[in-house]
């Protein structure tokens, strides 16, 4: 196992994709990641995109989770470690510590291929991570970011006495690189059956 706390930022380390989808999608009342924009699920559309950027990909699962999966779909299990996204992505870092990682949330319909060449592109290992922002925010989106092993590693730290597990909050407080994508809609969440029906309106439309 790589030992993280020599990790130098001169070494850019290899980027593997995670597509997070083991949230519980209440709100969606159905599996985001199943839900179908472009013709198949979100997971695989997810998927071949982050493999278009990084050498090996994974599908982040709860161990309840059972998936209609292609047998070419690598896939990493939640260890339950901790609570929200984290669960999967420090999964994914414990598995292969010795990455960074491509961290996609499954809701986001609007991905592009150009817009993750250009977080790729706009990468700077010498961070704790690299996300993509809005331009009307300027927030992080953690879900839509590079996590780099040395960021990993003091999510861990931090989570220990953290009196939340929200991934922005933690970007919000290190040093990480912001990158702004041409088009603010291409960071839409689908969190509601409301948000798929006015995702698919706008896909319809082009």
């Amino acid at each position: 196992m790589t030992n993280l706390s020599s990790y130098s930022p001169s070494e850019k380390t290899a980027v593997y994709g995670l597509i997070l989808t083991g949230g519980k999608s209440s709100r969606m009342g159905a599996d985001k990641a199943l839900l179908s924009y472009h013709g198949k699920s979100q997971q695989e559309v997810m998927y071949d995109l982050a493999l278009k950027i990084c050498p090996r990909a994974f599908i982040s699962l709860r161990s309840d989770q059972q998936k209609d999966l292609s047998s070419e779909m690598e896939t990493i299990f939640d260890r339950n470690e901790f609570a929200g996204p984290f669960n999967g992505i420090l999964s994914a870092s414990a598995t292969h510590p010795e990455v960074a990682w491509l961290v996609l949330a499954c809701d986001l319909p609007l991905m592009d291929l150009d817009t993750l060449k250009l977080l790729s592109d706009s990468r700077d290992p010498a961070k704790d991570a690299t996300a993509l922002a809005t331009k009307t925010s300027g927030l992080p989106e953690p879900l839509a970011a590079i996590w780099e092993p040395s960021g990993l590693a003091k999510a861990r730290e931090y989570l220990k006495t953290a009196n939340s597990s929200c991934p922005r909050k933690f970007l919000l407080n290190s040093d990480i690189h912001l990158v702004f994508p041409d088009n603010d809609q291409v960071l839409a969440n689908a969190n509601s059956m409301e948000d798929y029906k006015r995702i698919k309106e706008v896909l319809n439309s082009k």
